[in-house]
């Protein structure tokens, strides 16, 4: 969610003085993109774990402050729902086993912290949306106490003027229609989020290609069918996140306004493009000023903040989002993949993440780029494909024509994840581990979305009702995550 506010409660003069400010901060990016120099030589990796808690009867437990006090550890941090809570992996390099020590080192912290929280009889679960979650979890106080939080519901409530009315047509004909006076819904979709440095003038090209690649990691990761009670669609978070979150009435989107959650629009030449629609479109949210000069920071010969700048990007959820930051006094840039859902296991979340590194390594080095011999809208059409569908999507690629998913990642994606890999230096024997469980979800057509609808369907074969089928699922689920088995396996 980013950084902190101080107040939940804006003026006009506030928001009139935070435009003027965020244009300022777009006209100082703009000209450090061209004079100043963003340090990327190490190729640094990073990734956050959005996570739910659960009690004994696999209900949410809204307890995240005492079980951040009992963990313990900064890298854990509060997130929008008292039932979430967030893991920040600092940020690393690929070469040789660094996965692999990755791994180790995810499951020990994980480890720790499910020992702590189960003192306090909860669970730690990493899923895309928690499948026992139901309307009245939202009845009494649900929100993690942060200001950041109350001022961006009371934000988007108000920018919108009405309830949020949250519409999803399942793809076996069940159907989610229901009203929220407040953000509860976007609580539910927590997500694993993948960061990438890169210079200026690589950025577009990786943005890109992230862009062209983002169905097919749904298609081979979705792990969030059910909300509220019913099956919707494989990554069901896709669409609950961008109905939660719309500030437009129906007649704003009736005429062709923007959404906050935002696939994009067109092939970008710059970073600075994303940077300018944000401005150009989006009204702010969360007008804070700071007190920051940029323009005197610059001339100084410093690296200034761009706090509101970054503030307001913090607002407009882009699946693969574009990230400026200052680290030690040194600007750097960063694309974040925001398109994965949580789970099911620490081991296939470095399957998906060494699948999306090894694929930016390779498709920005092709001679004929992807999204040169694509068009944007099926870029797009392959993502709503597969968030509907998961791994039995068809989608559309260059030199494939309409294909499925599993027989393009297997016969082309997979080989080209295993060049980049190699390439950025990752030991094959590494690589190998992670890209064979992608390979083995192709083969055995198996992710999480799928692996929790076939155990609901079996559960409710066997007499059970939806929600006494969800919460055994997730029993299962939870045993099979803490095993770190790949979910092809369970």
């Amino acid at each position: 969610m980013g950084d902190e506010v101080a107040g939940t409660g804006f003026t006009r003069e506030d928001r009139q003085r935070y435009r003027e400010k965020v244009r300022q901060n777009l006209d100082v990016f703009e000209r450090m993109l061209r004079t100043h120099a963003f340090p990327a030589e190490k190729r640094l990796t990073g990734m956050e774990i959005e996570l739910n808690l659960v009690d004994a009867q696999m209900q949410p437990a809204m307890k995240n402050a005492s079980i951040l006090e009992a963990i313990a550890d900064p890298d854990y941090q509060t997130e929008l729902g008292q039932y979430n809570i967030e893991l920040n992996v600092p940020p690393r390099a690929l070469p040789g086993d660094a996965p692999r020590q990755l791994e180790e080192d995810l499951r020990a912290s994980l480890n720790e912290a499910e020992r702590r929280a189960r003192e306090h009889d909860v669970r730690i679960c990493a899923i895309g949306i928690l499948p026992t979650l139901m309307p009245e979890h939202f009845d009494a106080d649900w929100m993690s106490a942060n200001n950041r939080y109350l001022a961006l519901n009371e934000s988007i409530v108000n920018a919108r003027g009405e309830d949020i009315f949250i519409d999803i047509q399942g793809m076996t004909g069940e159907r989610l229609a229901t009203y929220a006076d407040t953000i509860a819904p976007e609580s539910a979709c927590t997500s694993v989020q993948l960061h990438l440095q890169v210079e200026p003038m690589q950025f577009a090209d990786y943005w890109n290609a992230a862009q062209a690649v983002a169905g097919l990691q749904l298609a081979m990761g979705a792990n969030s069918p059910y909300f509220y009670g019913r099956r919707l669609w494989a990554e069901t978070r896709v669409e609950l996140f961008a109905q939660a979150t719309d500030t437009r009435a129906v007649e704003l989107k009736n005429q062709g306004v923007r959404p906050r959650v935002w696939f994009g629009e067109r092939w970008i030449t710059s970073i600075f493009d994303l940077f300018e629609e944000n401005v150009r479109y989006f009204p702010a949210l969360l007008p804070e000023c700071s007190e920051e000069d940029p323009v005197a920071v610059l001339d100084e010969g410093g690296a200034p903040a761009l706090q509101e700048l970054r503030l307001h990007n913090g607002t407009i959820y882009r699946w693969n989002r574009p990230i400026y930051d200052v680290v030690d006094g040194q600007p750097h840039l960063r694309v974040e993949n925001r398109v994965l859902p949580a789970g099911p296991s620490i081991v296939d979340t470095l399957a998906n993440s060494a699948f999306y590194f090894g694929l930016m390594d390779r498709l920005t080095a092709d001679e004929r780029p992807v999204w040169t011999r694509m068009s944007f809208a099926a870029a797009y059409a392959n993502f709503t494909e597969c968030a509907r569908r998961g791994i039995e999507a068809e989608v559309y690629w260059p030199g494939y024509g309409t294909v499925t998913a599993v027989e393009l990642v297997q016969r082309h994606l997979v080989p080209l994840a295993y060049d980049g890999l190699a390439h950025r230096g990752v030991a094959h024997d590494v690589a190998a581990r992670y890209l064979g469980i992608i390979e083995e979800r192709c083969r055995r057509e198996v992710n999480g979305a799928s692996w929790q609808i076939a155990c609901v369907e079996e559960l409710e074969r066997k007499g059970a009702d939806r929600r006494t089928a969800l919460a055994g699922m997730l029993e299962r689920y939870l045993e099979h995550m803490g095993d770190n088995a790949p979910v092809h396996t369970w």
